[in-house]
């Protein structure tokens, strides 16, 4: 990889080099990655994801993500939470998901997890945006010697802390920062990469829940 982690297409035009790294990457660098949202189901389904992905490659998780909304009901966490040993079963024997026990639990538990917070705070969505980092908190400039050094921030320490003191699991600050970068709760698009603009014009436009 280039030491800028810049790498620039067949058009010219320049972005993260990761992009470049599967063949699932572009579409999701290009249109899903630091994008704001404000779905409480997408969002419990990044929290998910983000934690299956635990001691796992990113890749891997992306290339089942279909099969884990069908074996997961969508990711509606008010079904999930309604889980027992039946659906545990189920899903330890479904070879198009990771089958890791104490992730399944994990998955369930926040999924009761939400419908405590959804019903104390009226939206997910409020809450988890409620820790996005203000402009002091962020670096002047995101680069690789940035990526490099911040697998966490102080905002995801924040957040992963609310979270496990309300129950939730899986939830720790690495984990809790790429699901901060992946739901445009932060930008960290290198500078550079034609991404990072159109994602801070997004940023300007969102309304924050």
């Amino acid at each position: 990889m280039d030491p800028s982690g810049l790498t620039t297409d067949e058009t010219g035009r320049t972005h993260c080099a990761w992009r470049n790294a599967a063949p699932q990457y572009p579409q999701y660098h290009d249109h899903e990655w630091g994008v704001p949202v404000a779905d409480d189901i997408q969002l419990y389904e990044k929290i998910c994801l983000e934690g299956f992905q635990a001691g796992m490659a990113w890749i891997t998780i992306l290339r089942k993500r279909e099969q884990f909304r069908q074996a997961f009901d969508g990711f509606d966490f008010h079904k999930v939470a309604q889980y027992g040993e039946a659906q545990i079963e189920r899903l330890m024997n479904d070879p198009g998901i990771v089958r890791n026990r104490a992730k399944i639990l994990s998955t369930i538990n926040n999924a009761r997890r939400a419908c405590e917070l959804v019903s104390e705070t009226g939206s997910l969505a409020r809450w988890l945006w409620s820790f996005e980092p203000g402009p002091e908190e962020r670096p002047p400039l995101v680069d690789m010697a940035y990526w490099t050094a911040n697998p966490t921030s102080p905002a995801s320490v924040r957040l992963s802390k609310a979270l496990k003191k309300r129950g939730w699991t899986f939830v720790g600050p690495t984990t809790m920062y790429a699901l901060m970068q992946a739901m445009g709760m932060v930008n960290d698009h290198l500078q550079g990469c034609v991404r990072r603009e159109q994602i801070e014009a997004l940023r300007r436009q969102f309304e924050r829940p």
